[in-house]
């Protein structure tokens, strides 16, 4: 999951998507994977609103994925995919792994994949250092496998699969006489090839004997062990280095962490856990999916230099209008056709910048350019979104190239745009039952000159009855808006497509009075019936229209 999270490239637009924004993610996302293989998702850093939702169910096109945030991720970066081994694994099995793994922490999981504890190379160093009683093995509950497989030994009588859990470990290494004063039932003696010993052990009711260098057991003590009960093991080492080695058989269950266990999510921000990290003095950190399923781990040296997320920026370029978290993304690429804003990457990057009316019409020039077929659904998202965008060729913005590139594509979705544009229009401008915020933030930008911030918002629509309702509800509700983004002016745009005018909400100290001197309006024409809001013929284009004029007048 995470590996194909970091090969995966989002293609996104601005927050408060218009349609332009939604449909070019989605067929910029489809040249990319077409041309070059790879994986690029599309995304939307907003909620559709009603136009774009008509186009996308028109054509049959799936909404994109909502990404309100591209902050760098646990999942975004290399993450140490260590194996999780069982509870019952040896100390000398662990050691092992961790040296061949070059690693200090083994997670342990269940069979479900639950995280259960944590061992570390300190943890074992600990625990040939430290003094244990000689009743240490079977307190851990030390399977046979583990004692036969620490001491390359070999079981004669019992089952490997039983457990070590009563009892103490001795060495046998007095005669028969003195043993019986020391040897208790359960206990693990460990002796050598004398029979007399062997036997006495037996008949103590030892439970385990370990007979070392590779001495053979007898017939008559096989028979005995097998009545008695007692498992008798053999092993090519001696008696020291059998001593030595067999509290490397307990498992690992007995001394690795299982409470308060440090982890992080997948989901987990690097901004969040960089702080956390730095003031423990853990090596490692487990990681764990959604499911709280184990995945792998990290150290604070994955956090070094740690990529963001892969990401393609289109119909925007403005630090104010990204999604956020961008400053910490991995930008690839630029495809706009907006004014130079304040976007800032950390290495060269592809831009495509044209003076054009919609982004969508760029994104149908790279498929001609790459010589990728245009089907009917991608035919259809990139029409729609140059009639959005131009409002069907009556934006100042709109250019020859547009319009030519949104009648070729009509004809490839198969549509009449004028027919088409109507419905669409309609579907856009349908109102009724919406909240005052979800009208303001349908097409919503910021935008920044000099020390001055400022926001418009627009929407557009073929019925004038409908528009003029709405005044004073979005006079009031630009007034709130302000407030929530502290910005010094805001403005809404109440834009008829049909007559080619937008009444202007004006909010904000002097903010009439700019707009009047922008547009060179005399006072007595700028303000109509209500105040706050200013009539402007002929102006529909937000990007090409007012925001340029608002800017001017601030600088001036």
């Amino acid at each position: 999951m995470a590996n194909q999270e970091k090969e995966k490239t989002l293609v996104l637009g601005h927050r408060n998507p218009d349609t332009d924004s939604i449909c070019s993610a989605i067929c910029y996302a489809n040249l990319k994977n077409k041309i070059t293989g790879e994986t690029y998702e599309p995304c939307r850093a907003g909620n559709v609103n009603p136009e774009t939702e008509f186009v996308l169910k028109y054509f049959k096109a799936k909404a994109p994925r909502l990404v309100e945030n591209v902050k760098t991720q646990v999942k975004d970066i290399e993450i140490r995919h260590t194996k999780g081994v069982d509870r019952g694994i040896s100390l000398k099995n662990a050691w092992e792994l961790m040296q061949e793994n070059n690693v200090v922490t083994l997670p342990c999981v269940n069979d479900e994949g639950v995280l259960e504890g944590v061992i570390t190379i300190g943890d074992i160093t600990k625990s040939y250092m430290n003094l244990y009683d000689s009743s240490i093995i079977s307190k851990a509950r030390t399977r046979y496998t583990n004692i036969l497989d620490t001491l390359e030994g070999t079981i004669v009588v019992g089952d490997a699969e039983e457990y070590f859990e009563k009892g103490k470990v001795l060495i046998a290494a007095a005669n028969p006489d003195l043993m019986e004063n020391y040897i208790e039932k359960n206990d693990l003696v460990i002796l050598g090839n004398r029979y007399e010993s062997q036997l006495c052990a037996i008949e103590m009711e030892a439970g385990c004997i370990i007979v070392c260098e590779g001495a053979g057991v007898s017939l008559t003590i096989r028979k005995l062990a097998q009545e008695r009960g007692c498992t008798v093991i053999t092993t090519p080492y001696d008696t020291y280095t059998t001593a030595r080695l067999i509290n490397q058989s307990m498992p690992i269950s007995y001394f690795m962490t299982t409470e308060t266990i440090l982890n992080f999510s997948e989901e987990d921000y690097l901004d969040d856990i960089r702080d956390i990290m730095a003031s423990k003095r853990h090596r490692d950190f487990p990681i764990l999916d959604s499911d709280g399923k184990y995945v792998g781990m990290i150290s604070r040296r994955n956090l070094l230099g740690a990529k963001g997320k892969r990401l393609i920026l289109v119909d925007h370029n403005e630090r104010t209008q990204a999604v956020e978290g961008m400053e910490s993304a991995d930008i690839r690429e630029i495809i706009d056709h907006h004014r130079l804003g304040t976007v800032e990457t950390m290495s060269p990057v592809f831009f495509r910048n044209q003076p054009l009316g919609c982004t969508a019409t760029i994104i149908y020039q790279m498929y001609q350019e790459n010589g990728v077929e245009i089907d009917k659904k991608t035919a259809g998202l990139l029409c729609s979104a140059i009639i959005s965008d131009t409002l069907l060729f009556r934006s100042p913005t709109c250019t020859p190239v547009d319009k030519a590139a949104a009648l070729s594509l009509a004809e490839l979705a198969g549509i009449k745009a004028e027919e088409y544009a109507t419905k669409m229009f309609a579907a856009g401008s349908n109102l009724k039952g919406k909240s005052d915020e979800d009208i303001f933030y349908q097409d919503f930008k910021r935008f920044t000159a000099g020390n001055s911030v400022f926001g418009i918002g627009q929407i557009t629509s073929l019925n004038p009855v409908e528009l003029a309702e709405l005044e004073p509800r979005m006079l009031a509700y630009t007034e709130k808006a302000k407030e929530q983004h502290n910005v010094d002016m805001m403005f809404f745009m109440l834009t008829n497509i049909l007559s080619e005018c937008t009444n202007l909400v004006c909010v904000g100290q002097g903010a009439e009075q700019l707009v009047a001197t922008a547009f060179h309006l005399n006072d007595g024409d700028a303000v109509e019936k209500i105040d706050g809001i200013v009539r402007l013929p002929g102006v529909v284009s937000r990007k090409k229209q007012l925001a340029p004029q608002i800017m001017l007048a601030l600088q001036q």
